[in-house]
Order: structure tokens, then C-alpha cells, then sequence
């Protein structure tokens, strides 16, 4: 088995980035999720699963280690990285609050103006980081602005087998993982405790609770109109009301990895 695939999304609910190899950490990926668009009124959350038009948004590092936002019909704008304690936003994601740094009126602007939402970008600087979902994990665990967890795992097999059941080809990116392992079984991952992929070893900690969010082409950002991979998912992947694909894990120490690394199950 080897690591075939690494993906970071810089703004949460925007385009992937492809990578051949990243530093990771406590954190996940480095620069994984760092930023979140949020409502300027109450601080919640936005994605794709009620805006779309997020999945236009594409986010990189500048050479100055800024922000790079670039989206159809918008000039791309370059944002500092807000400093640990200005301007501090409270913000909610799923059932966590938290005060993290306000990116600024110009980057606010722009991301209204891409959504026609009166929005605001905000950043999480590693002190700040949640502490992951109670029962999972270690106490020190922690996590920037993913749904839930660090890292996401998901094994090539597992994705052609539901793209065979369904009959037609899915693309990894409508369930956005970090990364993506080849030469497993499909569905092997279910059984993992720990792995390692290079040197650096990883905790699995929970399966990864799918919604419509999949449904979303991510070439396109238009829904399937027969809700697939859901409605196939369903059939086979349903336990306790949640459907699974794909699990969460955790670093334990930090290192790089890189595409074509081995992975081990221990």
C-alpha cells in the first residue's frame, strides 16, 4: 500500500489543492483549513452545503506567505495573515465557539461580493485551534476548522468499489480527503487502529460521517440530480442512521509525507 493522493483545502469549503508533499502535525496538513468564511451577523459557519458558490473559491500561498484568493469574474486579492489577537471574531462551527482573528474589511468585501452574503474570513492560529470531539482522541488533540478532525483517510479501493456500484465513476473529491491510499482492499480502512506512512504514525479514530455535501460535482459545483454517491451509500454504508465512508485519523508528532510513501497498518 502507498499514499497516492494529498489534499489540503486552505479555505474551508473551497477548492482542493493537489500536493506532492506537505509538512504535517497536530494540525493535519499544514495550512489545512486555516481559514473559514463565516456570516458577518453571528459568525456561523458557511460550506458548500448551503453555499455552492464556495466551490469557485480557489486559495493558495503567495510567495510572501499571504493568502491568495482568486475566483471567476473577482481580481485575485493577497491577505495577510491576521495577527494571534487583533481583532478577535466569535465564531461557531457545528456545536463549537470559539475567538479567532478577523481577516479585514478588503477580504470581507471580496468574499461578499463573491456570494452576495454579507461575510467575513477569519483565521486559526495553531493556540487557538478546537479540541476534537469529546470521546475521541488524546486530551491534547487538536483541530483547525475541518468538521471535526485533523486528517481524513480515505483508500482508493473503497471509492472504485462504490463508483462500480453506483455505475458510473466518482471523484475522490466530492468526500475531500487528505489522503489517499492504494493497493488496499476496498473498505480495509474500517479495520485500522493505527498506521504508519513513512515514519510518522497515525491514530484512526473514527469513521467519517458522509451528507449531501457529496452530491456536489466538484468540476462543476452542480448537485446530482439522482443524489448519488448518497443514494447508493445508503444502501450498503448506513450504520445507526450515519453513512460512513472514509475515517478520521490523528498524527501522533509531526514530519512530512509525500506522495508514494509506503503505509503500513500496525
Amino acid at each position: 500500500m502507498f499514499l497516492s493522493e494529498l489534499y489540503r483545502y486552505p479555505v474551508k469549503s473551497g477548492q482542493a489543492q493537489s500536493l506532492q508533499a506537505s509538512p504535517v502535525g497536530q494540525l493535519g496538513l499544514l495550512g489545512d483549513r486555516r481559514w473559514m468564511v463565516v456570516e458577518a451577523e453571528n459568525g456561523r459557519f458557511l460550506t458548500q452545503r448551503a453555499w455552492p458558490q464556495l466551490g469557485q473559491l480557489r486559495a493558495s500561498d503567495d510567495d510572501a506567505g499571504q493568502l491568495l484568493l482568486e475566483a471567476p469574474g473577482q481580481v485575485p486579492l493577497r491577505v495577510p495573515v491576521p495577527l494571534t489577537d487583533d481583532d478577535l471574531r466569535g465564531v461557531t462551527i457545528w456545536r463549537d465557539t470559539l475567538r479567532v482573528p478577523d481577516a479585514g474589511e478588503v477580504a470581507a468585501h471580496w468574499l461578499s461580493a463573491l456570494l452576495g452574503k454579507d461575510v467575513r474570513l477569519v483565521y486559526c492560529p495553531e493556540q487557538r485551534a478546537r479540541y476534537l470531539p469529546n470521546g475521541y482522541g488524546l486530551n491534547s488533540d487538536r483541530a483547525a476548522f475541518p468538521d471535526g478532525f485533523p486528517l481524513l483517510l480515505i483508500g482508493q479501493g473503497s471509492l472504485d468499489e462504490l463508483s462500480r456500484r453506483v455505475g458510473r465513476p466518482m471523484e475522490m473529491l466530492r468526500f475531500r480527503p487528505n489522503l489517499v491510499v492504494q493497493g488496499a482492499e476496498p473498505f480495509a480502512e474500517d479495520g485500522w487502529k493505527r498506521v504508519r506512512i513513512g515514519t510518522l504514525e497515525f491514530r484512526v479514530l473514527k469513521p467519517s460521517v458522509r451528507c449531501i455535501f457529496t452530491t456536489i460535482d466538484p468540476r462543476t459545483g452542480e448537485r446530482s440530480p439522482d443524489r448519488e454517491p448518497m443514494t447508493t451509500l445508503k444502501t450498503f454504508r448506513e450504520r445507526e442512521g450515519d453513512v460512513l465512508f472514509g475515517q478520521n485519523l490523528a498524527a501522533d508528532g509531526s514530519g512530512v509525507l509525500e506522495v508514494g510513501m509506503k503505509v503500513e497498518v500496525l
